[in-house]
């Protein structure tokens, strides 16, 4: 045991120094002892004219350290939890706006190895269905086969008007083949997604007059899941990148991420594809700029003067895999058990129905209200980012079909003060203040303070400047003197049977590790009772 330790501490300082520090640095100085003074240095001493990337990455350095140790002790919940946080910075990062060279050259240190940690070495991802696993498993094909293009030798499967061209060749039948071996446990959870979704994805495609195999795109692209991430900070069932889906009317703010929207996503990658496909009157093309970008399949076709992408050597070897990729699960999908694949029954379809909101609510109340878990309400509800609705009226809640009435009733019926969620009080700048003297006072995360008021740069908050500070009312604050991490709530629970800290932690919003620590729990300890009270800080 004491050599396996001290194998993931060699691990963890050298992944360290590849991220943390410096080219200069690490040659001027000792690389371990510099990392450890960084993780104690206090945020005041970060140079206050530089952007938020700096501070940003810091955090997803941290969190990837914690990522290194959870996944050593089988701690599969809180892998899962701190790599959507660690993604969810990485995608704060991207909205800054342009690097410098030196923020530029850091960032790709830290996607390299963060991207060969989570697609090789953590070894509870293949146990959860973390949001991350499409992606990986995209990753792992490309590298295990080379597509050869040239002459291609193919079987026709499905040509039909108003369907896209189904075809097998030897590379798409490679594809089968894994996905009926290697990648069975993976493709059956994509099954059982597509009958989750069919009915709300397939009449978004017939509507825009879309050919419905494109449903199997999203099913490579996320795994169908709402809420995937990717190295390329692309979010939601259809990966979109921030300035695209900008672009095609999803927003993105300090509450809501509609990138994870199934049911906008999914119009917004309908008319993305067909301006593709205007592009270039093709729709492997058309696929196939979508997995690189326009750009490339416009050169590709000007150095091979063709429109055939089966002739396209000088596409990148990712898209060159992704049509056979593509086409092979399209091919299994249609019809499971023809290659030995279970047809899922009993899988609940995605139907909700939808309540108004005037103003931000609380999700757990809202959950409590509706007689369901936070986590269901937050399924249903993928684009929410933060543990309240937006601000703005006319929210529109996705409840669980059959329960609108019952919810009307049950919250007409909460005063309104109980109906508790996030506020804001305006700040004065005042002469002397920056950013985070700011939210050091009012206790709330200068990542969060400069989201909400859509701050680029840290030193450009201005004397006289009024700024919205998120706040939360009716709970007293954790501090030093009482124990409690400034920005949180104290709260007492009750541990019921069946009750597991993973869950527990899942159900507040906070990780295992967290609650293990403020109740004196020694980490890998799972030893709770039922009756047990357990002190839980809630941000």
């Amino acid at each position: 045991m004491n050599k396996i330790l001290t194998v993931i501490v060699n691990i963890y300082i050298t992944a360290s120094i590849v991220i943390g520090a410096e080219t200069k640095s690490i040659t001027k100085v000792n690389p371990t002892p510099s990392f450890f003074t960084t993780i104690q240095d206090s945020t005041m001493d970060i140079d206050e004219t530089r952007n938020r990337f700096p501070a940003i990455l810091k955090d997803a350095k941290l969190l990837m350290s914690e990522v290194m140790i959870s996944d050593f002790n089988r701690d599969t919940l809180e892998v899962a939890y701190i790599l959507s946080k660690i993604f969810e910075l990485l995608m704060e990062a991207d909205q800054i706006g342009d690097m410098n060279l030196e923020d530029k050259e850091e960032f790709d240190r830290f996607n390299r190895t963060f991207t060969e940690l989570y697609t090789h070495n953590l070894a509870t991802v293949q146990s959860i269905d973390a949001p991350v696993m499409a992606e990986k498993l995209r990753t792992v094909i490309s590298e295990s086969f080379e597509i050869e293009m040239g002459e291609t030798k193919f079987t026709v499967v499905e040509d039909r008007d108003g369907h896209l061209p189904l075809v097998r060749t030897k590379q798409v039948d490679q594809y089968i083949n894994y996905f009926q071996t290697k990648g069975r446990k993976q493709f059956q959870i994509w099954l059982e997604r597509y009958d989750k979704y069919k009915g709300l994805i397939l009449p978004i495609l017939k509507e825009h007059e879309m050919p419905q195999e494109f449903m199997y795109l999203a099913m490579i692209e996320s795994g169908l899941n709402p809420k995937a991430y990717s190295k390329a900070k692309a979010s939601g069932m259809w990966q979109f990148i921030y300035s695209t889906g900008k672009k095609y009317g999803l927003d993105r703010d300090w509450y809501k991420d509609e990138r994870r929207d199934p049911e906008k996503a999914t119009h917004a990658a309908c008319m993305y594809l067909k301006d593709l496909y205007k592009q270039f009157d093709n729709w492997y093309l058309a696929i196939a700029a979508y997995n690189c970008g326009s750009g490339r399949v416009m050169r590709a076709s000007k150095i091979h003067q063709t429109y055939d992408f089966w002739q396209m050597h000088s596409l990148p070897r990712e898209t060159r895999n992704y049509i056979p990729y593509f086409l092979s699960a399209a091919i299994i999908a249609r019809s499971p058990e023809a290659y030995g694949f279970t047809i899922p029954k009993n899988i609940q379809p995605f139907r909700y129905e939808t309540i108004e909101l005037e103003k931000s609510a609380d999700i757990a109340v809202l959950a409590r209200v509706v007689g369901v878990k936070p986590k269901v309400l937050r399924d249903y509800n993928p684009e929410l980012r933060q543990s309240a609705t937006p601000t703005e009226p006319g929210y529109q809640l996705k409840l669980p079909l059959g329960k609108k009435d019952d919810f009307i009733n049950a919250w007409n019926a909460i005063p309104e003060e109980e109906r508790f969620a996030p506020q804001f009080v305006v700040h004065r700048v005042r002469y002397g203040e920056s950013l985070w003297t700011i939210s050091k006072k009012y206790n709330v995360s200068i990542h969060d303070l400069a989201a909400v008021n859509k701050i680029r740069n840290r030193n450009k908050v201005r004397v006289g400047q009024k700024l919205n500070v998120p706040l939360k009312g009716g709970r007293i604050w954790g501090n030093g003197e009482n124990g409690g991490p400034p920005g949180y709530a104290k709260k007492i629970y009750r541990v019921k049977r069946g009750d597991t800290l993973g869950q527990i932690a899942e159900n507040f919003g906070t990780r295992a590790s967290k609650i293990r620590r403020w109740n004196n729990m020694k980490y890998g300890s799972h030893l709770i009772h039922p009756g047990q009270k357990l002190v839980i800080w809630v941000k």
